[in-house]
């Protein structure tokens, strides 16, 4: 079962540190169709646009999963709102966040550690209906 054209369920779910904890990462029907909402409407248009893959780093994250990677209490990977993506290098990020930043909607767009050639991933979500476009960067202490 694929999220979107380019998306695997597994890819949207599978996560070493749930295996490494037997952690069951399995969204609900809500929370799956969050995901294909927003692969469809921030995801798809940058791969279409970009024409190369694009690694998902973390998508779907269930509440526990998320209390171990020391996520934040109201992230919106927990509500399948959320996509974190990378290229692998910095430089490549920075063309897929600013790409993101000028053509798509959007709730939060998080240019992720990095330095200035770029993030080490962006992270991208998406609500229906009450999107803020925040742009934020996050940089390590």
């Amino acid at each position: 079962m694929n999220i979107s054209e380019h998306i695997t369920y597994n890819e949207a779910t599978v996560s070493p540190t749930a295996i490494r904890f037997g952690i069951e990462n399995t969204p609900t029907e809500h929370q799956l169709f969050a995901m294909r909402i927003v692969a469809s409407v921030c995801f798809e248009p940058l791969r279409q646009w970009y024409g190369k893959p694009i690694r998902i780093g973390s998508f779907f994250r269930c509440t526990l999963l998320n209390e171990k990677l020391k996520g934040s209490l109201s992230s919106q990977h927990c509500k399948g709102e959320a996509i974190d993506f990378t290229t692998n290098n910095k430089e490549e990020n920075k063309k897929l966040f600013d790409w993101c930043k000028a053509n798509l909607v959007f709730d939060q767009l998080i240019w992720e550690y990095g330095n200035a050639s770029g993030p080490d991933w962006v992270h991208i979500s998406f609500r229906q209906g009450q999107n803020r476009n925040m742009v934020l960067t996050i940089k390590k202490s």
